[in-house]
């Protein structure tokens, strides 16, 4: 079947970003609560945006604010050096513009963080439509992000494909009832094993593009 609309995950599934996540929140982390935060105690506190992971799990609550803001300092300054641009997710995404697919970001990072990466990973425009932590009330696995997507691309369920590398996004996906993709074709992707059940498994990008796209 050929899919019209594609909604996309970002973290380790179109942006190999959780190693500056991780060493964002580690400083963070270490900083105000002096505890050092293993990369897997990390992920175990996805779900919220940036901002709602350090205003649920920092224990400093008097900090709040300047732990934000220490976040985002961190995650731009390192960007660059622990995140680098991956030139077979550029050519998915022009031959997603090329064959007309209409394609959005759908993701629990916030607006913030999520453009610094844009900036520093993409050309200017690549991306119109991104649903982010900061657009919704309920982050996955509810499915609010991607029926707000699929409401302003007036994309149907059937036709619709949901990309991501975590159990929560394949749970999002079922409880949107569109189809799902687990994705392992980043280095850093969450990992190999989905509590849940993709419909379609991937661990290389070019199997995506043969088997729903072509060339």
């Amino acid at each position: 079947m050929k899919y019209k609309t594609m909604l996309f995950d970002f973290d380790g599934t179109l942006a190999d970003t959780l190693p500056v996540c991780f060493h964002a929140f580690q400083e963070v982390f270490k900083k105000y609560d002096s505890r050092l935060v293993s990369n897997e105690e990390i992920i175990r506190m996805f779900g919220p945006s940036e901002v709602g992971i350090i205003e649920q799990n920092l224990r400093n609550r008097h900090h709040i604010k300047e732990a934000i803001e220490d976040y985002y300092h961190s995650y731009d300054q390192e960007h660059q050096r622990l995140v680098h641009t991956n030139n077979e997710i550029l050519a998915l995404i022009r031959l997603l513009q090329e064959k007309g697919i209409q394609y959005a970001v759908v993701t629990g990072k916030a607006r913030r963080s999520y453009e610094i990466s844009v900036r520093h990973l993409f050309p200017t425009g690549t991306f119109n439509l991104s649903i982010t932590g900061d657009d919704v009330i309920n982050p996955k696995p509810h499915p609010e992000g991607i029926f707000t997507a699929m409401n302003l691309l007036n994309a149907s369920a059937e036709e619709t494909l949901y990309i991501g590398d975590s159990t929560a996004d394949i749970q999002a996906g079922l409880s949107a009832h569109v189809k799902t993709v687990g994705v392992n074709w980043l280095h850093h992707s969450h990992g190999s094993k989905f509590e849940v059940r993709p419909h379609y498994e991937f661990t290389q990008i070019a199997d995506f593009v043969h088997t729903f796209i072509g060339n």
